[in-house]
């Protein structure tokens, strides 16, 4: 077997045994979805949750809301809104779902997850772009609901539902330079 593929073989199977080793992650699409339970919401985009017996931070799939909490920035236009709104969807002890896309984790070490709430299924990461709370975020290769985000947020624009009605440009206050995946 070439060298190249023993790599990956054991990079694969390092990657499958991490989360054995006590925290449950989030499924790839088609496959069963972890489940989890909401501790805390950080802001519109970020929440923490409770799986596999250990806390996990949550970065949502194909979304970006104003910043309310990152250091070192201003807090954005409707940052308290798009932080409200995720509280009011996914309080504390809410049952979810999580599913994952291609890849596990961002830069900052979170899960990235679509998140499904509990017992009624709402797809949260949707229902924020569609309520216009906040922007597509696509981030190659997590695009499993990409044309979904972008058909809700225009939905939102069109509506003037949201940051489009009450930010002067929602489009600039997330770089998607700076923004997390």
């Amino acid at each position: 077997m070439p060298r190249r593929f023993v790599v990956i073989a054991v990079f694969m199977a390092g990657v499958i045994a991490v989360p054995a080793c006590g925290r449950s992650a989030p499924t790839s699409p088609g496959t069963p979805a972890a489940q989890a339970t909401v501790v805390r919401v950080v802001d519109g985009d970020t929440l923490v949750v409770r799986v596999g017996g250990g806390e996990e931070r949550i970065r949502l799939i194909g979304i970006d809301t104003p910043e309310s909490v990152k250091p070192n920035t201003p807090v954005q236009c409707f940052a308290t809104e798009a932080s409200a709104r995720t509280k009011a969807l996914l309080p504390v002890g809410t049952a979810v779902r999580l599913e994952r896309d291609a890849e596990l984790r961002d830069r900052y070490k979170r899960l990235l997850a679509y998140v499904y709430r509990q017992p009624d299924d709402l797809f949260v990461n949707l229902v924020l772009a569609r309520e216009g709370f906040a922007l597509p975020y696509t981030f190659p290769p997590n695009v499993a609901h990409a044309d979904d985000f972008v058909a809700a947020a225009t939905e939102a624009r069109q509506a003037v539902r949201g940051l489009w009605g009450r930010c002067r440009d929602p489009a600039t206050p997330i770089d998607p330079t700076k923004g997390a995946r």
